[in-house]
């Protein structure tokens, strides 16, 4: 009798995948370099040796494990492995270079026990550049990975301790960094809680008020001073060499005077402060849903460079109240509105802005119809064929992130509002209530993780900022300013 199919038993999955193969030879690659640079210059037995490549090895291990629970896509992303990989190995080099340093320098001194200087040695490097590229909980968890091997290194816990304290503040103190000069901020900050710890370290071992206590401190003020300088230098290499995006370039690319936002302003000016409060919308909204502000507002400045190429073909660039669209079919009116989320995924990389600029310039519209060329082309379309709405339809994908969906929403919602005749909070309410519901009926938010809660606090923070925009003023006294026959009379200007 044939077995059912059902019956049969699945073929196990191979353990040595490429897959897994991969990851193995990123596994065997850094504990390769790490251990290196433990042993190298200690005189460690075979059997040290050999139990400090396995502890190194299992550490690793957990750190990968706690990556699966808290980012699962890491399984497939190899270029976050191995950034991590090289941080933590980096770390270990440089701790290791520093300390052939100082161990030359007290050579030299004669004077100076080298087990004193160890506290100068840079190993918050790591932790700040994993908070700045990463996020914070890899920053925590890379910090207790590299105390645990330094503690093995210099066979000493309460070094562990040590290199624990100013690594957690290098990663906390990094938190949100909106200037260059945050580092050296943060790399203060190291030096006081480096000097507290390395003190206290000197009182258990007895040498408080002794020469040694001022070596001591001097080396623990100074790590500080070090790291900063260290992360100043290898922050711009590793985000060439990784493609990465940190709160201190997106900075950079708020900065209204770079050339495509010159470009912008001078080619497209009512797109340009069309961008501006959407902006500020995008911004209000990411800062309420607990999303990267930083990343919302320059991502809105960008999300409609493309109408560079073609910009009188879009309302708000249009001076007089001949439309160039009036002499057009719908068809061909909706095909160049479309090109300019092509055209803007082009000057972005033309621009070398960063993927996730360039992916939300791709999205921000999602799959939404142009709901005034299809309406217009209906009304002139043969009723006895239907009409295909996908043809009015921009081609996507729909927003993939918060920060992506709440560009599409701002820039729908800014949009609309220049149609409102009246101001009130109330029927900016509506407005507001009308086009996110529409948005998400259409499905353009089904693929960002938004919450309900999240999409209420949108709608609140929109309506405020509108809210505010069209505040209103009281009237100048001596000018009638609908009246064109008005007299140079003086007048006292409004404070309001």
């Amino acid at each position: 009798m044939k077995k059912n199919n059902f019956q049969k038993k699945k073929k196990p999955a191979p353990l040595l995948n490429r897959n897994n193969l991969t990851k193995t030879g990123f596994l065997i690659l850094f504990v390769t370099v790490i251990v290196s640079s433990i042993v190298t210059g200690n005189k460690f037995t075979p059997n040290a040796i050999a139990a400090i490549t396995l502890l190194t090895a299992l550490l690793l291990i957990i750190l990968y494990k706690d990556f699966i629970r808290y980012r699962p896509d890491i399984k497939q992303d190899y270029k976050l492995m191995f950034l991590i990989g090289t941080l933590l190995s980096a770390n270990f080099l440089i701790g290791r270079s520093f300390y052939y340093v100082l161990e030359g320098f007290t050579q030299f001194i004669g004077t100076v026990d080298p087990s004193l200087l160890i506290y100068a040695i840079p190993l918050a490097t790591g932790s700040m550049l994993a908070a700045l590229l990463i996020d914070i909980h890899t920053a925590i968890v890379f910090t207790v990975i590299s105390s645990l091997l330094a503690g093995l290194w210099l066979n000493s816990p309460l070094y562990s301790i040590y290199v624990f304290a100013s690594g957690l503040t290098a990663a906390f103190g990094i938190i949100r960094c909106k200037k260059r000069s945050a580092i050296w901020r943060a790399g203060l900050a190291i030096s006081m809680v480096s000097l507290l710890t390395a003190l206290i370290i000197t009182l258990y071992k007895g040498d408080i008020l002794s020469i040694s206590m001022l070596y001591t401190a001097g080396a623990a003020v100074i790590s500080g001073i070090i790291v900063a300088t260290l992360v100043s230098a290898l922050l711009p290499l590793f985000e060439h060499l990784f493609k990465l995006t940190t709160d201190i370039s997106l900075l950079e690319l708020l900065d209204l005077n770079q050339p495509l936002m010159r470009e912008l302003l001078v080619e497209a000016p009512g797109t340009y402060h069309h961008s501006i409060i959407v902006g500020n919308l995008a911004e209000a909204a990411a800062e309420a849903v607990g999303v990267n502000p930083l990343l919302a507002r320059v991502s809105a400045y960008y999300h409609d460079i493309g109408k560079i190429k073609m910009p009188e073909y879009f309302i708000e660039n249009q001076i007089t109240s001949i439309s160039k669209h009036d002499k057009l079919a719908p068809r061909m009116s909706s095909l160049i509105l479309l090109s300019h989320v092509k055209e803007g995924v082009e000057l972005g990389r033309q621009y070398n802005l960063p993927k996730e600029i360039i992916d939300i310039i791709q999205q921000h519209h999602g799959s939404s119809v142009q709901t005034f060329f299809y309406q217009k082309a209906k009304e002139s379309h043969n009723a006895a064929t239907p009409l295909p709405e996908e043809d009015f339809r921009y081609p996507g994908p729909k927003p993939q992130t918060r920060v992506a969906a709440l560009v599409l929403m701002a820039d729908a919602v800014e949009a609309a509002s220049r149609v409102l005749t009246d101001t009130t909070p109330a029927r900016v309410a509506l407005l507001v209530d009308r086009i996110v519901n529409h948005c998400f009926i259409d499905g353009q938010l089904d693929n960002c993780e938004l919450t309900f809660k999240d999409i209420r606090e949108i709608r609140s923070h929109f309506v405020y900022i509108l809210t505010s925009m069209y505040h209103k003023r009281i009237k100048y006294p001596g000018f009638d300013l609908n009246n064109e026959s008005t007299t140079n009379k003086s007048a006292k200007v409004s404070s309001y």
